[in-house]
């Protein structure tokens, strides 16, 4: 993708919703759920968010980096009964703290 012809602010929003679709599957299997996105499983997400994320540097744009490692899917699952009463709120909660989108 030729991500030169598109605006810091795009570039933002195209970051944003990738860390989302990462957030989402994530919090997905940690509810046992199967990954809606599967941005960890497809080479071309994380090319994607590589190439986006080497653009934003490279114009010298404040955003917070993707850290693969921090997940929720790399920790451990916990059974569904201990979870929130109301699953789809506690996950819309949990995606919109993990995104926390910066702001200037």
């Amino acid at each position: 993708m030729n991500y030169q012809a598109f605006t810091d602010e795009t570039l933002l929003m195209m970051h944003h919703g990738a860390r989302g679709a990462l957030v989402t599957d994530d919090e997905l299997i940690r509810f046992g759920e199967r990954a809606r996105f599967k941005v960890r499983d497809t080479l071309n997400w994380t090319m994607h968010i590589a190439e986006l994320e080497a653009e934003m540097v490279r114009r010298g744009m404040t955003f917070d980096v993707i850290v693969w490692s921090m997940s929720g899917g790399q920790q451990s699952h916990q059974p569904r009964s201990t979870e929130a009463a109301d699953g789809p709120t506690h996950l819309s909660a949990r995606i919109a703290a993990a995104m926390r989108i910066r702001r200037s």
